[in-house]
């Protein structure tokens, strides 16, 4: 026990090191960038009424001072992890006065579900199809399964959105494919809405799922190909155990765990795959707001996105981490 919770200890000492370096990366990246996010502002204000000139350079002068882009960079960094503290990233310039971080909990909802269903439909459908596939290597609709996994997978995001968009969408509108959820709906814990939302979550989740499962399939297939072959595995058979007992608890269990590591690897590109899907789709979750915020030149969005995106990824690896030892006893928890 005392080996294990050292062993929690180094990992959370890593989970704050890779969240502090993350969002200082995303930090020097945004006020690096040659976007001034007050003249941003401005050209969006003046664009929609003409203002006099007086009231402009007041607008600016506050906007200025409001955001600290006068200040050194250094002395902009202090403040941002001074705010960061507190939960304070400063108003949004892309919807002005509101809080950046209101604006994330609002699209918070949305991408965690999506990702959670299409993570755990991807990682469960492609081991079980993959498992099965390795050990009935003969078995022709798990060939042909195979076969299609192997032609998805190396087909980009955005291709599979976009064919998916075209056939359900136009060629056989059966499902929506743009939004959260219906316009005439009233949000809430209802079925009109619950029924909506999902039915507008669909395309992006499949969209995700068709890609990314084959990856799974492969790498499990490949595994329980190498497992099969132990000599447990041939002693469980000649000793009569049920075959769907040898293949849960003698090849699946076994070949699962160097998955958990692939699983925590791939948490950490999903999220890319999702900006590109919401954007396609217009679905209101962080990706759709990290592109708008980019668009807007939004440094408090950006970086109150990015933020959230790299903890949220950071404590999901942490958890798996955390649960190698507890499911593979021969993993020393040090």
């Amino acid at each position: 026990m005392h080996g294990y919770l050292w062993f929690v200890g180094k990992r959370a000492l890593q989970l704050l090191a890779v969240i502090f370096f993350g969002v200082s990366a995303t930090f020097l990246v945004t006020h690096l960038s040659p976007i001034n996010p007050v003249e941003s502002a401005l050209g969006r204000m003046t664009a929609r009424s003409v203002s006099n000139p007086e009231a402009i350079v007041a607008m600016r002068a506050a906007l200025t001072e409001l955001y600290g882009v006068d200040e050194p960079i250094w002395s902009q960094y202090i403040n941002f992890w001074t705010r960061l503290v507190q939960g304070d990233f400063g108003p949004s310039l892309l919807a002005f006065p509101t809080p950046a971080m209101t604006l994330v909990m609002r699209a918070l909802p949305w991408t965690v579900t999506l990702l959670t269903l299409a993570t755990l439909i991807t990682f469960a459908v492609g081991n079980i199809m993959g498992g099965l596939a390795g050990y009935n290597q003969n078995n022709r609709f798990l060939k042909a399964f195979g076969l299609v996994a192997i032609g998805i997978q190396p087909i980009p995001y955005y291709v599979v959105a976009f064919i998916m968009l075209i056939v359900f969408g136009f060629i056989w509108p059966i499902l929506p494919i743009s939004g959260g959820f219906a316009m005439n709906v009233t949000p809430g814990w209802n079925w009109p809405y619950i029924s909506s939302v999902i039915q507008h979550a669909t395309l992006p989740a499949l969209s995700l799922v068709l890609v990314g499962f084959g990856g799974w399939f492969l790498g499990m297939r490949a595994l329980v190909s190498n497992v099969v072959t132990e000599d447990y595995v041939t002693y469980a058979e000649l000793a009569g155990v049920k075959r769907t007992t040898i293949v849960g608890a003698y090849v699946m269990r076994n070949a699962l765990l160097p998955q958990l590591t692939a699983l925590a690897m791939a948490l950490g590109t999903v999220f890319s795959g999702t900006v590109i899907t919401e954007q396609v789709f217009n679905y209101p979750g962080l990706g759709s707001l990290l592109i708008d915020a980019v668009n807007a030149g939004d440094y408090s969005l950006v970086l109150a996105v990015a933020t959230v995106s790299v903890t949220a990824v950071a404590v999901s690896i942490f958890i798996v981490d955390l649960l190698y030892p507890i499911l593979d006893p021969r993993v020393r928890a040090e």
